[in-house]
């Protein structure tokens, strides 16, 4: 589910947007002023919010982009092999999700972890 709709010069630093089906974060916006003979355009540098991704798009800046809604929950580790078996702390429901490189090394069962739902994306951002 869409959170809301904005336009490319409302993106600030930290904002996460959606562009072709995928979630990124914006990094950088520069904003350029309004000519004579057209619109403001924008510089948008963007992080993909899975695997860290770099993108850099210039876009018209009455170009618009979809807010996606972020869940953030906590969840206990069961079991950690090809992926990690977490257990919401909420509604006791069990997760399957991939455990990112750089959190490969600190999660182990029974670790407390914060995760990310994302139009129906989980990824484990940290450990708590």
């Amino acid at each position: 589910m869409v959170l809301k709709i904005i336009s490319a010069t409302e993106a600030k630093p930290g904002t996460n947007i959606i562009i072709e089906g995928d979630v990124y974060t914006v990094k950088k916006v520069d904003i350029s002023k309004t000519g004579k003979h057209g619109s403001s355009k924008c510089r948008i540098e963007l992080s993909h919010i899975v695997n860290g991704q770099k993108k850099i798009m210039a876009v018209p800046g009455h170009e618009r982009f979809e807010v996606p809604m972020i869940d953030k929950r906590k969840g206990q580790v069961l079991s950690v092999g090809e992926k990690a078996s977490v257990m919401d702390l909420e509604s006791f429901e069990t997760i399957d999700m991939e455990v990112p490189e750089e959190l490969k090394a600190e999660i182990q069962a029974d670790s407390t972890v914060e995760y990310w739902d994302i139009e129906g994306l989980k990824i484990i951002k940290r450990k708590l």
